[in-house]
């Protein structure tokens, strides 16, 4: 599980993973605190125990509103 506190682009280029899972997304809100988005990951078909959550990011409004404006910038929402 991580909190992700900062979201920043970097040149370079990637490499398209092969592996394909379901992800869930949950918002919640702690007392007291802002609403927090959680994307939950699941195992691959391939995996030991597929299905099983493998992975848990969970982003502020801050690092959302950072990966948002990513979003934006390269798919024109």
């Amino acid at each position: 599980m991580a909190w992700v506190k900062a979201i920043e682009r970097t040149p370079g280029d990637g490499k398209l993973q092969p592996t394909q899972l379901a992800a869930h997304v949950k918002v919640f809100t702690p007392k007291d605190s802002l609403p927090i988005v959680q994307i939950d990951t699941y195992g691959s078909e391939e995996r030991k125990i597929p299905g099983k959550q493998s992975q848990t990011l969970q982003f502020g409004k801050e690092a959302a509103f950072e990966l948002y404006k990513i979003l934006k910038d390269t798919y024109g929402f």
